[in-house]
C-alpha cells in the first residue's frame, strides 16, 4: 500500500544542474528531493516531475509526485522535507493525490518567465533571476517579433538538435511586459522543446539590438535551421512559473504529452 503526494517546488537554480538526476558530482534538484525523501521512507523513492529544467533554470511551480509506503500528513511532509532540503529548494505546496496522477504526463500547459533588466547597474538581489543587459534595445520591433511565435509552429529552428523528435509545438501566449529597466516575457504552451524558450528570447534580444529584422521570424521558422535564429539566451533569467493539470485521470490512466524542455 503507498500513498501518491503531490508538491510543487520553488528553488533557485543557480547552484544546479537542472532538475534531472545525474551522477552525484553533478547536484540537481530531483536528485535532492531523493536524497530528502529517501531519510524520510527508508529506503529510494521514485520521484517524477513536470519538466526537466535546464542548468541555471529557476522554479516557482514545477510540480513532482512520489509515492512512498507510509501514511504522512501532507502538512507534517512538507515540514519534514523544508527541514533536510538546502535553503534554496522549499517545497511550497504537498497534497496526497490519487494513485493515477503523475505529474509529467498529467500536465497540460506550462508557463515560463523570462526577465531582462535593461538598467545600467543590476541590483544584487536580482542579479541571480534576471539577464542584465545594459544597452538599448528597439522595444517597439521586439513586440511584433514576438506575435511572430504564437499559434502551431514547427520549432526546428528555436530548439536544440535532437535527431527524430518532432518538434511541432504550440505557444498558446508570447507576451512582452515593460516596466522601467525591466522586460519580463511570458511564453504558456503544452510542452516545450529543449532550449525552445531561451532560444526565442535570445532571437528576440538580437532583434532589439538590430541584429535580425522582426519581419525575417517567419523565413527562420521556415528554414528549420537552427543557426538562421538568435543566440541562446543565459540560464538565469529563465524561471518555470506555472504548470497546469486537466481533471484527475481515471484510475491506471495518464493524460497529456511528456516535456522535453528548457
Amino acid at each position: 500500500m503507498t500513498n501518491n503526494y503531490r508538491v510543487v517546488v520553488h528553488f533557485d537554480g543557480t547552484e544546479y544542474y537542472g532538475w534531472q538526476f545525474q551522477t552525484a558530482e553533478y547536484p540537481t534538484i530531483q536528485a535532492e528531493l531523493i536524497r530528502a525523501l529517501k531519510i524520510i521512507a527508508k529506503k529510494q523513492v521514485l520521484v517524477t516531475g513536470s519538466s526537466r529544467t535546464d542548468a541555471g533554470v529557476h522554479s516557482s511551480g514545477l510540480t513532482a509526485n512520489f509515492h512512498l509506503p507510509v501514511a504522512i500528513e501532507p502538512d507534517s511532509l512538507k515540514r519534514a522535507l523544508n527541514s533536510l532540503l538546502p535553503r534554496d529548494i522549499r517545497i511550497m505546496e504537498c497534497e496526497l493525490m490519487d494513485k493515477s496522477f503523475n505529474a509529467r504526463f498529467g500536465a497540460v500547459g506550462k508557463t515560463y518567465v523570462y526577465r531582462i533588466f535593461t538598467g545600467p547597474v543590476q541590483s544584487p538581489f536580482s542579479q541571480r533571476f534576471a539577464l542584465h543587459l545594459p544597452y538599448p534595445l528597439d522595444r517597439k520591433a521586439m513586440r511584433r517579433a514576438a506575435r511572430h511565435f504564437i499559434g502551431a509552429r514547427d520549432f526546428t529552428s528555436f530548439s536544440s538538435d535532437e535527431p527524430g523528435k518532432k518538434k511541432l509545438r504550440e505557444i498558446d501566449e508570447f507576451s512582452m511586459r515593460v516596466k522601467g529597466d525591466e522586460i519580463t516575457f511570458t511564453v504558456r504552451g503544452k510542452s516545450f522543446l529543449r532550449y525552445m524558450v531561451r532560444n526565442m528570447v535570445g532571437t528576440l534580444i538580437d532583434v532589439g539590438r538590430g541584429k535580425i529584422a522582426a519581419a525575417d521570424i517567419p523565413a527562420i521558422f521556415a528554414a528549420k535551421d537552427r543557426r538562421r535564429a538568435g543566440q541562446t539566451a543565459p540560464a538565469k533569467g529563465l524561471t518555470l512559473a506555472k504548470v497546469e493539470y486537466g481533471p484527475a485521470p481515471a484510475a491506471g490512466g495518464a493524460a497529456g504529452v511528456p516535456d522535453q524542455d528548457e
